[in-house]
């Protein structure tokens, strides 16, 4: 559902306020340190808005280092974009929110596949995958995650590729159904969950098949995610160009859930956002996401029609059972306000001279 800019409206909506990743000239304090762990964000960009908030969220994190995006693919026949390029689509609109922002940082853009894995040996060639391999076997001494709000097609293959990024990198991923023991379904779910139904096989491949750690958002939690439309109007589409923007793609989810499912709702779920909250808002001393809570288990086996297998003798895994929305949310409406201003300040100024 986000729109999908042409090469020629990414460049209207460029901001004169230029930076890079690495520098945070919004600041009016300086951050001490940038940096201290490298994070891979994977997302269907094309697909659901939630994930621009994530994106602009982690861009505007200087904890972090982000040595890539990767816009990756929806199901063929997804509402969202069925165009059968999703992946391309994906990476357009990625370059477009890089534009509205000023972000000259473009060379960290990759397009992962436009289709799923056919099955749990072969992989999908793309520039994200080697991409992705490079990354992972750099020498650099800092914890890598690979953050994935979508399906897992390029990552799968990465492992496929080049089995030996397993152990170089920690997935923390946005999906799959809920455990039982643990939490229930929703009312009518669908029978496979939303991220996992793009591309089952390579959920296989990771969960199954893999020696990935894996830090699971599952669906109960990343529908604790709610923000209510007064808050979005009020702390995200008034802050300035790129908060209107970024209400205005929510806003025309709303039209259409009025529009098809007879009424609109107050709320929506940002349910890529604990991909911030995991990894850029980690504690100060023994880093780590403290304000959340999660369980340790054997990471089970993806069975064919989604469910868990037990697998007892599997790697550990975390099940993120609650995430703390206070800091994520009040993170994310704060540096968006912040770089709104400096922004506006910046375009302001280019536009007298």
């Amino acid at each position: 559902m986000t729109r999908i800019p042409t090469p020629e409206a990414i460049e209207e909506h460029r901001s004169a306020a230029a930076w890079t990743l690495g520098t945070a000239p919004w600041q009016a304090i300086a951050p001490a340190s940038t940096g201290r762990a490298r994070v891979i964000i994977d997302n269907d960009f094309a697909g659901d808005p939630d994930d621009l908030y994530q994106l602009v969220h982690h861009l505007l994190s200087p904890s972090v280092e982000i040595p890539l995006v990767v816009a990756s693919h929806l199901r063929a026949d997804d509402f969202w974009d069925p165009s059968g390029r999703s992946a391309e689509n994906a990476a357009l609109i990625v370059h477009d929110v890089f534009a509205r922002m000023g972000l000259t940082s473009t060379d960290v853009i990759v397009t992962g596949s436009n289709e799923a894995l056919v099955d749990r040996g072969t992989p999908r060639p793309a520039p994200a995958v080697d991409a992705i391999i490079a990354e992972a076997l750099r020498d650099d001494p800092r914890p890598l995650f690979y953050v994935a709000g979508g399906g897992l097609t390029d990552l799968a293959s990465a492992v496929l590729t080049e089995p030996a990024i397993a152990e170089r990198l920690t997935l923390v991923w946005i999906g799959g159904a809920e455990h039982d023991g643990l939490a229930v379904p929703p009312p009518n779910p669908m029978p496979i969950e939303y991220n996992l139904l793009i591309d089952p096989v390579a959920g296989q491949v990771v969960f199954n098949d893999s020696a990935i750690p894996i830090w699971q958002v599952p669906r109960d939690v990343y529908r604790q995610t709610l923000v209510s439309d007064a808050e979005l109007r009020l702390r995200v589409a008034s802050t300035g160009s790129l908060g209107r923007y970024l209400y205005d793609e929510l806003a025309t989810v709303f039209t259409m859930i009025d529009r098809h499912l007879g009424g609109a709702s107050e709320t929506y779920a940002l349910g890529d956002s604990p991909l911030v909250l995991l990894t850029a808002l980690q504690s100060v001393f023994e880093p780590d996401p403290s304000s959340s809570r999660y369980v340790s288990m054997p990471t089970p086996a993806l069975a064919d029609d989604g469910g868990y297998l037990a697998a007892p003798d599997a790697r550990p895994m975390r099940v993120y059972t609650w995430v703390d929305t206070r800091l994520m949310f009040e993170d994310m409406y704060l540096k968006l306000a912040e770089f709104c201003d400096w922004q506006a300040a910046v375009d302001a100024a280019g536009a007298a001279s």
